[in-house]
């Protein structure tokens, strides 16, 4: 990665560099951008400083990687950032984007032409790994007995067939495995609750799901665990558990279900703050304030 920057910026310098999350690669190209006066912009999605459930590593490998983490965090023009609590590590005075998630065009367009053919559907999205929370999620659907609703089930991972096996005898459950762009708006837009039943975090915001975004603007209702601060307009089409525990999620599931609380979305304000339109300002703004920054050093 290190080498086709070298060659692509002696070809036709770079004005401004954007790296993805702190891994050992974005971390050397970012030392060679600072090096050579080119802006960065760090887009912050993964807590560098904890696990996935928000345990900080005491390690003397691990306080080493802090220590460099926070060096080019001070090096940084501007951040993109998933949750505030991550966009806090930065100093106060870099220019900051809170970005938590996109909202595709395609999202906007389904949403609209199928609300009014929501479908009594419970969808769940994403990788099939243990943190995802998906074995409790079915081992709660089973307990439910919930009459004309459906569990549908996108994504893949190293669970699945486990899982797959685990779900027989579980009426209601439908395995789409991997799918299509197209395919997986159109579950999310016909579906009345989306679910997010992540493994809580020590540390509230370390992670945040981009799905939640494009579920809640899709006009579903979201059932999640807490993932941090959320702007309470966006809040409204939420309902929050306190754990994913499987007796937690079917009780959080039965409630939102039986009080009709997948009534209440955040689709329009969603898709207004995170449509294209309003990203790509906000976008144009942040990086025409981290170029015309003094440059800072490692």
């Amino acid at each position: 990665m290190l080498h086709l920057l070298r060659q692509r910026h002696r070809a036709s310098p770079f004005d401004l560099v954007i790296i993805f999350n702190l891994k050992r690669p974005q971390l050397a190209c970012t030392g060679y951008a600072v090096r050579h006066g080119i802006p960065v912009i760090l887009e912050y999605e993964d807590d560098a400083f904890r696990n996935v459930v928000g345990e900080l590593s005491t390690s003397l490998v691990a306080r080493y990687h802090q220590r460099t983490y926070r060096r080019v965090l001070g090096a940084v023009s501007g951040c993109i950032g998933a949750s505030p609590h991550l966009l806090s590590q930065l100093p106060p005075d870099i220019p900051k984007l809170l970005l938590r998630g996109v909202v595709g065009g395609d999202i906007v367009i389904a949403s609209e032409r199928q609300r009014a053919c929501k479908k009594n559907i419970v969808l769940f999205s994403g990788t099939h790994i243990e943190s995802n929370g998906i074995e409790e999620l079915i081992t709660a659907w089973g307990t439910m007995a919930a009459v004309d609703w459906e569990l549908h089930v996108t994504g893949y991972g190293g669970m699945t067939e486990q899982l797959r096996r685990k779900a027989e005898n579980i009426a209601g459950v439908v395995f789409h495995g991997l799918v299509s762009r197209q395919q997986l708006v159109c579950l999310m837009c016909s579906a009345k609750i989306c679910v997010n039943p992540h493994a809580v975090s020590q540390t509230p915001g370390n992670v945040f799901a981009f799905k939640i975004i494009e579920y809640l603007a899709s006009g579903a209702h979201v059932v999640t665990t807490p993932m941090g601060v959320v702007e309470p307009e966006i809040e409204a089409g939420i309902t929050y558990m306190e754990d994913n525990r499987p007796e937690t999620i079917a009780a959080a599931l039965k409630q939102v279900i039986g009080e009709r609380r997948y009534e209440y979305t955040a689709e329009r304000v969603v898709q207004e703050r995170y449509g294209p339109m309003a990203v790509s300002e906000a976008l144009e703004t942040l990086m025409g304030q981290a170029v015309s920054r003094p440059l800072r050093t490692r």
